[in-house]
């Protein structure tokens, strides 16, 4: 089968792999027919320390259920389903509290050893999903497959970042990083009840997305004064960072209101961060940190977006064919697009 695989030095390549078959009883066969690239694909070729050369790569995919093992009870074969973007057991003390992502036989897709044992990816032709009957969800008939691609990560981050920013009424929020997750972080928090929501990007064309879907949107120079002007020189009373790193937090340092809270959803490489505590303590700062469940969540959401409520279609920059993979990745490292979606 053919498969996007990491070629090193932030590069790609389509290779033919040996096509995934089933492995273990609870094991689901999908062959995919949407696989999107992610920030967090682009992170790793940029940070590869656990990303082998050869890894077949993505963790964001729509399919249909080609076959299933012999303990699967949830999905037949014809089955179109979308997935988290990651495995857990469904099971354990962690699993039925809801925290999937500290389940121990937690492995992401396509991400090397980055955050557990190496899973092949979902930019291929076929992917193996086991615990497929936690994993996976049907798409209602009312979801397209460039929607539904969203579900497993993108969405589920921006759910959870929202939910973990306890956003009241008529809050002002500030979203760090104009990619796919903090545009869709901007549209939930508007339906979450956010008053204006600021997003912070230096890339125009980002900024114009942003502002075409209800933000206020802002170069990082700007943004001080914007979110001063709309509460009164107090500040954000949440800012979320999409973004990560010394970048992300550092904004978000810049941007709450005393007794605000900081939620960061960028993923972060760097080990350590110096976190100006005397501030923090003074004005009673929290900082939160989320990573997207959709295990967990995807009742909620789902029932969001099949409802229009948030438009996810308005953050793809194009659907391309699955062998112009390397010219997307391309694109997306030089950031000349925000989201691209293979269609096989």
């Amino acid at each position: 089968m053919r498969a996007v695989v990491f070629a090193g030095s932030e590069r790609v390549s389509i290779e033919a792999v040996a096509a995934a078959t089933l492995v273990d009883p609870d094991d689901v066969l999908v062959r995919i027919t949407r696989a999107a690239i992610c920030g967090t694909d682009l992170g790793l070729l940029r940070h590869p320390d656990h990303l082998p050369v050869g890894t077949i790569l993505g963790h964001e995919y729509v399919g249909i259920v080609d076959s299933v093992g012999s303990g699967v009870r949830g999905f037949r074969p014809g089955d179109r389903v979308c997935g988290s973007d990651f495995i857990a057991c469904g099971r354990c003390w962690w699993c039925r509290r809801g925290d999937h992502w500290e389940c121990r036989v937690r492995a992401f897709f396509g991400t090397g050893t980055a955050f557990g044992p190496a899973l092949a990816g979902a930019q291929a032709e076929l992917l193996r999903v086991p615990r497929g009957d936690v994993v996976l969800q049907l798409l209602p008939d009312s979801v397209s497959d460039d929607v539904g691609v969203f579900f497993g990560d993108v969405l589920a981050t921006a759910y959870a970042a929202v939910s973990r920013a306890d956003i009241l009424p008529g809050d002002t929020v500030a979203v760090i990083g104009g990619g796919p997750v903090g545009q869709v972080v901007s549209m939930m928090a508007q339906t979450r009840g956010a008053g204006p929501v600021v997003l912070v990007e230096p890339v125009e064309s980002r900024r114009t997305a942003a502002a075409s879907l209800g933000s206020l949107a802002v170069d990082p120079v700007g943004a001080r004064s914007l979110v001063d002007s709309l509460t009164d020189r107090r500040g954000a009373d949440a800012v979320i960072d999409a973004v990560g790193g010394h970048i992300g937090l550092g904004s978000s340092f810049g941007l709450v209101r005393r007794r605000g809270t900081i939620v960061s959803v960028g993923v972060h490489h760097e080990d350590r961060w110096s976190l100006p505590v005397r501030r923090a303590f003074a004005d009673e700062l929290t900082v939160r940190f989320a990573i997207g469940d959709s295990m967990r969540d995807r009742d909620q959401f789902t029932a969001l977006a099949a409802a229009g409520l948030i438009d996810l279609r308005a953050v793809i920059t194009r659907v391309v064919p699955f062998g112009d993979a390397v010219a997307a990745y391309e694109d997306l490292l030089a950031q000349r697009a925000v989201k691209i979606v293979l269609a096989l």
